[in-house]
């Protein structure tokens, strides 16, 4: 897995060829490094996804949008009208870091 630290989220990329087996290995060992991070998870590499592929990822989202944290999937595979609403998902880099900035400043403001 290669990590890329960013000024407030970290970029994540497969360095194999198995995108289940990706989405895995962030749910179990890789979490470690990525638990309490906001999470940009770049699979632009795979030019062929089914929303099962997807789907995989739904636990560890889950995860960090329970701890206030943000999980954007990078894919221009899929249609976003085909993915459900608990996945965050935007076709480029540059847009998933747009959602972050948004998410954080909701955040802060409901602390309020």
């Amino acid at each position: 897995m290669k990590i890329v630290e960013k000024d407030f989220y970290t970029v994540v990329e497969d360095e194999k060829d198995d995108i289940k087996k990706f989405a895995s290995y962030l749910k179990g060992a890789g979490n470690k490094d990525i638990a309490d991070k906001n999470l940009v998870v770049d699979i632009l590499k795979y030019k062929q996804l089914d929303l099962s592929d997807l789907l995989a990822f739904l636990p560890i989202s889950n995860q960090h949008r329970s701890q206030k944290k943000s999980f954007v999937l990078v894919s221009e595979t899929l249609m976003i009208d085909d993915v459900p609403p608990e996945l965050m998902v935007v076709p480029t880099l540059l847009e998933a870091k747009d959602v972050i900035q948004m998410e954080e400043i909701e955040r802060d403001l409901d602390a309020f």
